[in-house]
């Protein structure tokens, strides 16, 4: 399905988000658009999803892990092999259309195969000369301006797009600022050859904290934060490099290059952790009272370096009377990752700290570096109405990790092959009715610094590893209403979960064994306007039922320096410091995984040229920790997550004296206060924000 209009014959459950329902939705952010699609959780952070959490069936959304992101087919997290974290997203702005893919499918698509594939398309370039222009200005000092402009070059055509967003997010001292330019050219070779190029630039500067808030602060004031001196500053240069040819009406080659560089500095400070200026290396600091005097600061700085090279080959042939469509591809990714963490003795430090000494702010220098190579092949063979798609793709990847900060500079290597086999299965027993199952591995590396640690021995961490199985039906409702329901199921053999409940500081993963996730998904569409021309309406609808979310076999997990027992678990005992309860987990339901996730919304057109839509989004109750704590701890980073419905609403409105576009839109209609993350302490969600703006095509 990524990049073609192939969904009927899609081995597997599948979403497309076209322009015309992203114009419908405005999104300010990724999540806005994302939530729907059934079988998506999207838990908020800052505000304008910056750094999406996308969960996929139960998984564990945070930084998105578990889900290959694309744009345009190539993917952009940071490390894609090696660190798998989306600080990076591009702007939505940017897209007039996202892809979906969760099934069987996904083989095509790597190293991630466990949750979903993403895929962020750019606009078509159509060839002739044209321009568009948004301005958008509300409250919480939002304020956004994006325009593209289209021309045609010689025989090919060129667009460049140019953003500048910025406002504040949920919470007090929390603001951001983005500067977004891509560029996109087309170039026909001759009649059978295209190239495309594509650039990209994309500089934030932001006031962004790495505390939640303890619940005492939480109740003293939900959107209070402390940390005013903290910043994260991201530059990303990206570019890559099409070539597609045609050479028979069977056979095509598409061979992309790409290649990015990322710097990520985030100096930050800590109330809810061993981290500054909780711990020792702030002798002056007392805590909390002169946070913003005497207590420093850490600087995470990052850069990175990521470059690949893929051709991918498409053919036909037939075995008998059998037509057969392969997909068969290649690839070598390389990464490399500069980390340091500099001390500062200030909050507003941004150097180490100016103690005599060799490296004494410096307190890690690590290189990291990966190299994969990997191959898929595809085949779907269609026997009448019936498509068998069995699949095949290789990993291996290499580990490299060197301490510079150590004396000899420790460095260790280490290697992982893996083997990812798929079978999708589609039957079209009448023309608007597609049924569908499938069953895929499912694939996730480990990072590179959980895989070597800092002294260059390996750690025995495997890749994590399941069987994802799905059955189920897509088609058309007739009179201008469409369906797709099904039903899935994630055996994990192997789930990585860190092994203290509460991350932070020295919260190491480990093999978590045994998981099990099963449940429904539902999305659905009705177009009133088809049915009956007096009610100009659509109704939509994307809902997950996830009734098996669980821990199976014998499992603990550390509950953190306080001994409780929420729910009536039993403790294994203190760990070898007696200092950590070790808690059974077996049967718990895992956390950041509620029963039911769902998005609604109805669109009208009361009268020509205007349009209205009502959202509401939502999930019931679920668990900030694997121990199923029902007693909030007081650092806010255990206990249950209260379930909410946020509303949202747009209306625009069609000047045609002007050829413009005027829009009014609403996030958090009713202002709601709820609680959205206790990974780090207490996250709210985004404040109700009301936004005004114009767009115009020229």
């Amino acid at each position: 399905m990524i990049g073609s209009n192939s969904l009927p014959r899609t081995p597997g459950s599948g979403t497309v988000i076209g322009a015309e329902l992203l114009t419908a939705i405005r999104p300010v952010e990724p999540g806005q658009a994302l939530r729907s699609v059934p079988g998506l959780f999207i838990r908020d952070e800052e505000g304008f999803g910056l750094r999406p959490n996308v969960g996929v069936r139960g998984l564990n959304p945070t930084r998105s892990s578990k889900v290959l992101l694309l744009e345009d087919g190539v993917p952009f997290t940071i490390a894609p092999y090696g660190d798998n974290a989306t600080y990076y997203h591009p702007p939505i702005e940017r897209f007039d259309r996202i892809e979906v893919l969760k099934g069987s499918g996904q083989i095509r698509y790597g190293p991630q195969t466990i949750g979903a594939v993403v895929n962020y398309l750019t606009p078509q370039l159509s060839g002739r000369s044209r321009a568009h222009l948004t301005a958008t200005t509300g409250s919480r000092d939002y304020l956004n301006l994006a325009g593209r402009g289209e021309a045609a070059i010689g025989s090919g055509a060129l667009a460049v797009d140019l953003l500048r967003k910025q406002g504040s997010g949920a919470r007090e001292n929390v603001g951001s600022r983005l500067t977004d330019l891509g560029v996109k050219l087309a170039l026909p070779i001759s009649h059978d050859q295209t190239v495309t190029w594509r650039a990209s630039y994309y500089a934030e500067r932001s006031r962004t904290t790495y505390s939640g808030l303890t619940e005492s602060e939480f109740a003293t004031g939900p959107r209070q934060n402390p940390f005013r001196n903290d910043s994260m500053l991201l530059d990303r240069w990206a570019t890559s490099i099409a070539h597609q040819v045609v050479l028979t009406d069977r056979l095509s080659v598409t061979t992309t290059g790409y290649g990015y560089l990322v710097s990520r500095d985030w100096w930050r400070q800590s109330s809810n952790s061993g981290q500054r200026p909780n711990d020792a290396s702030d002798p002056k600091c007392g805590g909390m009272a002169n946070l913003s005097t005497d207590c420093g600061n850490e600087g995470r700085l990052r850069d990175y370096a990521v470059w690949g090279v893929e051709p991918r080959l498409k053919f036909q042939y037939q075995l008998g009377s059998v037509p057969v469509l392969a997909d068969l591809g290649f690839r070598i990714h390389g990464e490399r990752q500069d980390r340091r963490q500099v001390n500062g003795d200030s909050p507003n430090a941004r150097e180490g700290n100016p103690i005599v000494g060799v490296n004494a702010g410096i307190k890690e220098d690590n290189f990291r570096a990966n190299l994969a190579y990997s191959a898929f092949l595809q085949q779907r063979f269609q026997i009448g109405r019936l498509g068998l798609t069995p699949g095949l793709r290789a990993e291996h990847v290499r580990f490299r990790r060197t301490n510079r900060l150590a004396t000899n500079a420790p460095t260790g290597d280490a290697g992982l092959t893996t083997i990812i086999p798929g079978f999708g299965f589609t039957w079209l027993p009448i023309d608007p009715l597609t049924v569908f199952a499938g069953v895929h591995r499912g694939f996730s590396p480990p990072r590179t610094e959980d895989r070597i640690d800092n002294a260059g021995q390996t750690v025995e961490l495997a890749a994590e590893q399941s069987w994802n199985y799905e059955i189920g039906l897509r088609g058309s409702l007739g009179g201008g209403g469409t369906i797709e329901a099904t039903f899935f199921r994630l055996d994990f053999s192997n789930q990585i979960i860190p092994a203290s409940l509460a991350g932070g500081a020295g919260a190491a993963l480990t093999n978590a064994g045994a998981t099990r996730h099963a449940g429904l998904e539902l999305a659905a569409t009705l177009d009133l306007d088809r049915r009956s021309p007096r009610v100009p309406a659509e109704v939509r609808l994307a809902y997950t039922y996830l009734p098996t979310a669980r821990y199976e076999g014998d499992r603990y997990a550390y509950l953190g320096t306080t001994e409780r027992d929420g729910i009536g678990k039993v403790f294994a005992g203190p760990d070898a410091a007696g200092s950590r309860a070790r808690i059974r987990v077996t049967d718990n339901r895992l956390p950041y995984a509620p029963v039911h996730v769902f998005s609604a919304a109805i669109a009208a057109a009361p009268r020509a040229g205007s349009r209205l839509r009502l959202e509401v989004v939502g999930n019931t109750m679920m668990f900030g920790d694997a121990a199923n704590t029902a007693i909030r701890s007081a650092d806010g980073q255990q206990g249950p997550i209260a379930g909410h419905a946020i509303w949202n609403a747009t209306v625009t409105q069609r000047v045609a004296r002007f050829d413009a576009d005027l829009l009014l839109s609403a996030r958090n209609l009713f202002d709601r206060i709820y609680v959205v993350d206790r990974t780090r302490g207490i996250l709210p969600g985004m404040p109700r924000t009301i936004s005004v703006g114009a767009s115009r095509d020229f």
